[in-house]
């Protein structure tokens, strides 16, 4: 495959936003990743390679050497050094920012401006109120955050699970997220862009906690540990209230042995998740249910869902709204409430007392 390594030219930077022309139904969409991620070449990128409705164009780097080693190794075929070139590139309808947790937002926006659709790695931001800029131009293009979970059918056969009432009255869940990772340069660990385990992992739980309750929580209690070398949350612990005596506990930590798990918890039965956040993407995945005939459990109904590519399938269902239907703010607020959520277990951990959403 040839590679095109653009050298530098002038970017084209549009003074004032313009509206994304819809795409034909048929057309393939076009993506362009800013940055070089390496979460985006292990991870997201050989999902969108699994889809004939998707084309991974572009990549932008800060660096044109390794935008074009990059485009080498993902089967890229235009490679810019600079992230504004790869936004002035007509060809490309979606921009993927995997960028650093506090670069989200301004380069959502400036992608946003030059008339690209953005799917935005999560979390969207690092605080709500950081968000307000997005909002007026949600209406022109569609912008969403990247929490894949959401597309894999193993959240969304659960979640019908827990609707159909065959839990009973949900009234309770645990979500477990860790890793254990020390090292000082790695981007999670660094407070100065966004590190930390909350904004890293504990907005999955906050998502799980959200989707199986089918609400918002209305306050949170929460406390926090940080690493003093660090200064991010190496472990945070969390009740979101979602009022009716209803309640999610959560624990995320970076400094713990790997482990996930989400826990539901009804009337007449419980649901275990034992691969709710990282699931396999060529393996399938089981969940549990137990019906409380034996204190142990280990009785309970093993469900197996086959192999699913979340990322595929949460980059296909960006793809198809591209082409077929009109921008709204409605994912961008529910990416603000989960920012809101944020925001109140920070509040409460430093408060020490309940802080409403």
């Amino acid at each position: 495959m040839t590679i095109t390594c653009r050298r530098a030219f002038p970017a084209r930077t549009p003074s004032k936003r313009r509206r994304q022309a819809r795409l034909a139904p048929m057309d393939t969409v076009r993506w362009g990743v800013l940055s070089t991620s390496d979460f985006a070449e292990r991870k997201f990128l050989p999902g969108l390679r699994k889809s004939p409705l998707i084309e991974v164009a572009a990549v932008g780097s800060r660096n044109l050497d390794s935008a074009c080693a990059f485009a080498e190794r993902c089967g890229i075929a235009t490679a810019y050094g600079s992230y504004d070139e790869l936004l002035a590139d007509p060809t490309i309808d979606v921009i993927y920012n995997p960028l650093p947790n506090s670069l989200h937002v301004e380069w959502t926006r400036r992608a946003a401006e030059a008339g690209k659709h953005v799917l935005c790695e999560k979390p969207m931001g690092i605080t709500a109120a950081e968000l307000d800029v997005l909002m007026p131009l949600a209406e022109d293009v569609h912008i969403a955050e990247g929490f894949m979970v959401r597309f894999h059918p193993q959240w969304t056969e659960t979640r019908d699970l827990v609707r159909s009432g065959r839990l009973g009255r949900v009234s309770h869940m645990h979500v477990a997220f860790s890793y254990n990772n020390g090292d000082p340069a790695n981007i999670r660990n660094i407070a100065s862009v966004g590190g930390g385990a909350l904004y890293d992992i504990g907005c999955y739980a906050i998502v799980a906690a959200r989707w199986f309750m089918d609400a918002d929580p209305v306050r949170v209690a929460a406390t926090v540990d940080r690493d003093p070398a660090f200064g991010t949350d190496r472990v945070t612990s969390a009740l979101l209230d979602f009022g009716d005596g209803r309640m999610c506990t959560f624990q995320v930590s970076t400094q713990t042995v790997f482990h996930q798990r989400v826990h539901v918890y009804g009337t007449d039965g419980r649901l275990e998740i034992t691969i709710p956040f990282n699931q396999p993407q060529d393996d399938p995945v089981t969940y549990l249910t137990h019906f409380g005939t034996t204190p142990h459990g280990l009785d309970a109904a093993h469900h197996v869902v086959p192999a699913n590519d979340q990322y595929t399938l949460q980059a296909e269902a960006f793809s198809r709204r591209v082409r077929t239907e009109a921008p709204t703010a409605a994912p961008l607020i529910d990416a603000v409430t989960n920012m809101r959520v944020i925001d109140a277990v920070f509040r409460s951990a430093a408060s020490g007392r309940f802080e409403e959403i």
